[in-house]
């Protein structure tokens, strides 16, 4: 849900009654991930996607039926081997999706708007609701904060709320969204209950270093994958607002003392294009002493060799050194600088989501690396 919380955020605003579908647990080759949302309201209107149009049109109808009964639904769809052309995920996968009805008059509405507004605004927030549970749980909401404070709750025994604030809170921290098992008392005492937990945090950072015009595309793609987008340069000739239109940030300031006092963290993914050696050294010293996901540094193999050496006289260890992506990107024969930062994105990604970088063609290897799996889908109660 919180994915598309821009658009919701705008429905609550305006007052309107919609219903949300949201993809609870993948497994196999299904093309979204926990979180991922179709919202419907009452006049048929849909924005988001659970499935990337394999089952878009039966999870509308869904929707449309949760308004219109209250009720909130757990439904599992996988591939057909009768039918290929069956409501189902032709690519074999199988995706839960839970449907729940967010009435002006709903149990969970305050707390759900406010989750929305957080996440529209970019702070962070996670969103606790009940997936498999006693039916007077369902429908119900429990918004966390980063501070450890929380909002709305299930109403059921006292320890449950302080214990899935805990939980969710953890969620948050890392950034992830899944599914939580937990006692219906708190802790594991109770009937078993499944809670989904969506995270909506800041946009991860992109620094990249060098206003070159490598840069300049890398910015936008960067901009395309998701990223707050940072360009630092120490030449103010350079690192203009013209020359860099999409960037979120522009610094003009000597790379490594930047980068001594800008925040990152274990999402941040930093770009070092300048391939000088008096900014390059300086800064990679610092980059690869840092808990961040990604280092990368463009150039030539001779350069990589120079700057290695150079490195280690100014005592970067070799573990150190086994962190940094050079030369910057994946082999992909690239030559113009759009073809380039395709090439450096890949990697990010391949870095991120734990790939191969190869081809996929005669490929043994899974297309989705995070695959989680959860349980059948069935109706399991009725909201107001």
């Amino acid at each position: 849900m919180l994915d598309i919380a821009d658009e919701l955020n705008r429905w609550v605003e305006q007052g309107r009654d919609f219903a949300v579908a949201t993809v609870v647990a993948v497994g196999g080759s299904a093309p979204r991930q926990p979180g991922a949302a179709l919202a419907v309201d009452a006049d048929g209107t849909a924005i988001g996607s659970v499935s990337g149009g394999c089952v878009e049109g039966a999870v509308y109808d869904l929707c449309r039926q949760a308004l219109e009964d209250g009720e909130t639904v757990l439904e599992r769809f996988g591939y057909s081997d009768e039918d290929a052309f069956a409501v189902g995920l032709t690519c074999g996968g199988v995706i839960d999706i839970l449907v729940v009805p967010v009435r002006a008059d709903g149990p969970a509405r305050t707390v759900v708007a406010a989750a929305l507004a957080a996440a529209a605004r970019g702070e962070a927030a996670a969103l606790a609701r009940v997936v498999d549970g006693p039916a007077e749980l369902m429908g119900r909401a429990l918004l966390v904060r980063p501070d450890g404070s929380h909002d709305g709750g299930f109403g059921a025994h006292p320890e449950l709320d302080r214990t899935v604030a805990a939980e969710a809170g953890a969620f948050l921290d890392a950034g992830r969204t899944g599914t939580l098992e937990i006692g219906e008392q708190g802790s594991r005492c109770g009937a078993p209950l499944t809670l989904l937990v969506e995270s909506s945090v800041p946009a991860p950072r992109m620094i990249v270093f060098g206003a070159i015009d490598f840069a300049s595309a890398l910015v936008r793609v960067g901009k395309f994958l998701g990223y707050h987008v940072t360009v630092c340069d120490a030449r103010p000739v350079f690192a203009t607002p013209a020359r860099f239109p999409e960037a979120d940030e522009i610094v003009v300031e000597w790379p490594h003392r930047y980068l001594e006092r800008t925040e990152v963290d274990a999402r941040t993914v930093l770009c070092v294009l300048t391939h000088d050696a008096k900014f390059d050294i300086p800064l990679l010293r610092l980059a690869l002493r840092l808990p961040v996901a990604y280092v990368g540094a463009m150039g030539s193999r001779r350069t990589h060799l120079d700057r290695n050496e150079r490195l280690r006289e100014v005592g970067v260890g070799d573990l150190e050194l086994a962190r940094l992506r050079s030369p910057i990107g994946l082999d992909l024969g690239a030559r113009t600088p759009e073809e380039t930062a395709l090439s450096i994105a890949a990697e990010i990604v391949a870095n991120r989501r734990g790939g191969s970088g190869v081809s996929l063609t005669g490929a043994h290897t899974p297309i989705h690396h995070d695959r989680a799996k959860r349980p059948t889908g069935r109706r399991i109660g009725s909201v107001a």
